[in-house]
């Protein structure tokens, strides 16, 4: 994982568990044309089988071409791959602003490292993990950014959704990070 110069300090954070899991996922490609990536085909799979209910086996199914809108898929691999179960019906980015067991809801100007993210976009919506902000951007690690698991700017007013895990002990450093407005805006979630 070669991480952007400015986000390098990422790769020294030993915590929230989902982000260390996120950042392993970081710099994986959707594959272009008819072609599929089948690490990101396999990842239905695996969350269906760690947590197998009948929405996950569906999505197992349903996940075919990695062309499908991919964020939640992603998100859903990170929060699994660190114990975490997903919400009911992940693949949709916008039922992540639900949260669901073992997730709670926070204000969008409360949002701290880990957190995830849930933006309303022409189409649809998408989701993404907070690693920072600025002014008018958060600075988001997610799936399905311009056709890869990368860190993106994206608006703050297309917020309309925080969740972030229901924490027995929350890490020490969960918190607020404040970037310098640098760094590619997102130009394509779909």
């Amino acid at each position: 994982m070669t991480l952007p110069a400015q986000y390098a300090w990422l790769a020294r954070e030993g915590a929230p568990k989902m982000l260390v899991s996120a950042l392993g996922l970081y710099g994986t490609l959707e594959t272009p044309g008819p072609a599929n990536n089948p690490k990101i085909l396999a990842w239905a799979d695996e969350i269906g089988q760690a947590y197998p209910t009948a929405y996950n086996r569906w999505a197992g199914e349903f996940y075919a071409h990695d062309s499908i809108a991919w964020c939640g898929l992603g998100m859903a691999i990170a929060a699994v791959r660190c114990g975490r179960q997903p919400p009911d019906k992940y693949l949709s980015a916008l039922a992540w602003a639900e949260g669901g067991a073992g997730w709670v809801k926070a204000a969008v100007g409360e949002a701290m490292l880990g957190d995830i993210l849930v933006f309303k976009r022409s189409g649809g919506g998408h989701v993404a993990m907070y690693v920072g902000e600025d002014a008018t951007h958060f600075h988001i690690l997610g799936a399905n950014q311009d056709d890869a698991f990368n860190i993106r700017r994206k608006a703050r007013g297309q917020c309309v959704g925080v969740i972030r895990p229901a924490y027995i002990n929350r890490p020490a450093n969960v918190r607020k990070v404040r970037l310098a407005p640098t760094g590619v805006l997102s130009g394509s979630e779909a």
